[in-house]
């Protein structure tokens, strides 16, 4: 008996990297495997069914059970598709892996149209696509009197929580992705739904594209950038023993660390009777001194393997 024996979960961009370790661990676990994956290139460019089917066949020669999708899951028909692949393959679903996301790194003053809107419909529209459609199944599945145990883990990234220069657009969604989280577990809380997030630190072709050989794994060394370190813990997410709910964690090598939700500092504040004026505001600050969260953070290979 796994710990997600006989529940159907739907992993998107599982054709590769952290996706794949999922689906391959999830199975293993006793789950039926959705293994979703466009098929594209890094940047979203693309579309091949092969990975995802490739990962389908590993899986049922291992003795698991999964099905293949190819479909977008930034396009509300396709979301609709993937949910119902689900349904009816293995006749209902209990979680959702939200995965899928692509990268076109660029300066703030650098970035077009294309690169901002082609990033934030991927990772951010994906999941909200995503998270709707399987939110809408169990909202029915509760209404109609039965018990929901409903599971989800939405992939953002330390570059979205503690920003990351160059990536103005992925940042951005994934920002977005974390509030989201944090709104979807107290809506869906009613249904018996829990929704959770994830700042993988893993080597994935979206890493190595940022830090090359940086992520590579040293013989005889624990290989703590492997994607597959990242699975377990999400795989308890999913597990139906798991209380957690819109909570956000830092994931990888063999650290799981809390990130804290945004909170009003206690040491630095401007407080008075009325309404400021700028004179005032200008001394103010000049008093208080810099605030203690006024560093800048950068990212490295340690720090922010972002996916």
């Amino acid at each position: 008996m796994g710990h997600l024996d006989g529940r159907t979960v739907i992993v998107t961009g599982a054709g590769r990297g952290i996706g794949r370790e999922h689906a391959l661990l999830f199975a293993a676990e006793g789950a039926n495997v959705v293994v979703n994956d466009l098929g594209g290139a890094q940047d979203g460019s693309g579309a091949a069914a092969g990975p995802a089917q490739d990962v389908v066949d590993e899986i049922i020669a291992a003795g698991g059970r999964a099905v293949a999708n190819g479909d977008d899951v930034a396009d509300s028909a396709g979301a609709s598709r993937i949910v119902a692949t689900a349904i009816d393959t293995f006749g209902g679903v209990d979680g959702l892996v939200n995965n899928a996301g692509i990268l076109r790194d660029r300066v703030l003053v650098n970035i077009d149209d294309a690169d901002w809107d082609l990033v934030l419909r991927v990772n951010l529209r994906g999941t909200f696509l995503m998270t709707r459609e399987v939110a809408r199944f169990w909202r029915e599945q509760s209404k109609a009197g039965e018990q929901v145990t409903g599971s989800v883990v939405n992939t953002s990234s330390e570059s979205g929580v503690f920003g990351n220069p160059g990536q103005t657009n992925y940042s951005a969604a994934k920002a977005a992705v974390a509030s989201l989280t944090q709104v979807a577990s107290k809506e869906l809380k009613r249904y018996g739904v829990r929704v959770n997030a994830i700042l993988p630190q893993a080597r994935t072709r979206l890493t190595e594209s940022a830090f090359g050989d940086a992520l590579a794994g040293k013989d005889g060394e624990f290989d703590r950038f492997d994607p597959a370190n990242v699975s377990p813990f999400v795989g308890y997410l999913l597990s139906p023993e798991c209380p957690l709910t819109g909570e956000v964690f830092l994931v990888g090598g063999s650290r799981v660390q809390r990130i804290q939700p945004w909170t009003k500092d206690p040491e630095w504040k401007l407080m008075g009777d009325g309404r400021w004026t700028l004179d005032g505001l200008s001394r103010a600050v000049a008093e208080a001194g810099v605030p203690s969260g006024a560093s800048t953070w950068t990212a490295n290979p340690e720090k922010a393997a972002a996916r």
